[in-house]
């Protein structure tokens, strides 16, 4: 037999509802009148066509690019290269985050190095992973996760540091093994900044597959941005940053939703803002 929910639970799921369409209408208002702003003047001639079109003429493009199909294949491989390659880098710098975090040894002789590997620009990696891996989807989905990485470690490793002493010692004094104090104390205390590690990381994902699918790629968003580039076709350049911005902001609130179901217990602001 079905039951129905409490009166009161039906009101507080209809009021979440309401507060998260709510939170949509305002983040879509801005761009709206940009875009609305933007066509007007360029209707109106204060921008030259040939240097910045209307909205209409890049959603025309989009449509031409839909219609013969090209556009769903230059999605997909863009999806598919940033996917495998968040993955791939997380789970390295996950590793590489919690022992350094939790080892003061391991730290101080692996962080210095990752610390100076960090501040290479995305570019000074494509020709030596050319050069290592060839001009295949190896080469570009290890540039990605090489973006990915730092984020995700950097966040990780400062969040297990920083850990409350005194939580340590309580979980010490009531003889919780190391396991049980990773589990009941290092973990929930270090997920907030983890998960703000694996958005940053996300976010470098999207600008690094740009870097990667210039190493000899003929799909994808980065090269369909080149290609706009080298046949003069601003439409084109333009359609291809607006998907970029739209597949990011996607990904990254599926993101900052499924994380936000691990961080429920949080007394937080924000929650309490919302």
């Amino acid at each position: 037999m079905l039951r129905s929910l409490p009166v009161t639970d039906v009101r507080a799921v209809g009021s979440r509802d309401r507060l998260r369409a709510q939170t949509w209408l305002r983040g879509l208002l801005l761009p709206g009148v940009l875009l609305i702003g933007w066509e007007i003047l360029s209707r109106l001639g204060f921008f030259p066509p040939n240097l910045l079109p209307p909205p209409s003429a890049v959603l025309s493009t989009l449509w031409e690019l839909a219609l013969s199909g090209a556009l769903f294949q230059h999605i997909g491989i863009t999806l598919y290269r940033v996917a495998v390659g968040f993955v791939l880098g997380t789970a390295i710098a996950t590793i590489f985050g919690a022992i350094t975090g939790y080892s003061p040894f391991l730290h101080d002789f692996l962080d210095p190095l990752l610390q100076s590997l960090r501040n290479i620009p995305s570019l000074a990696w494509v020709p030596l992973f050319i050069l290592w891996l060839g001009i295949d989807e190896t080469s570009k989905i290890a540039l990605i996760a090489v973006g990915v990485f730092f984020p995700v470690y950097l966040n990780l490793m400062s969040g297990i540091q920083t850990v409350d002493r005194k939580l340590v010692e309580v979980g010490k004094a009531y003889r919780l093994s190391d396991f049980q104090l990773i589990q009941r104390v290092f973990l929930p205390a270090t997920l907030p900044a983890y998960l703000v590690g694996l958005r940053g990381g996300l976010g470098l994902g999207w600008m690094f597959v740009v870097a990667a699918e210039i190493m000899g790629s003929s799909q994808g968003l980065g090269f369909l941005l080149v290609d706009g580039q080298t046949t003069g076709r601003p439409t084109v350049i333009l359609a291809s940053i607006f998907l970029f911005a739209i597949f990011g902001k996607l990904t990254d609130s599926t993101l900052a939703a499924a994380g936000q179901r691990f961080l429920n217990w949080q007394d937080s602001y924000h929650s309490q803002s919302y």
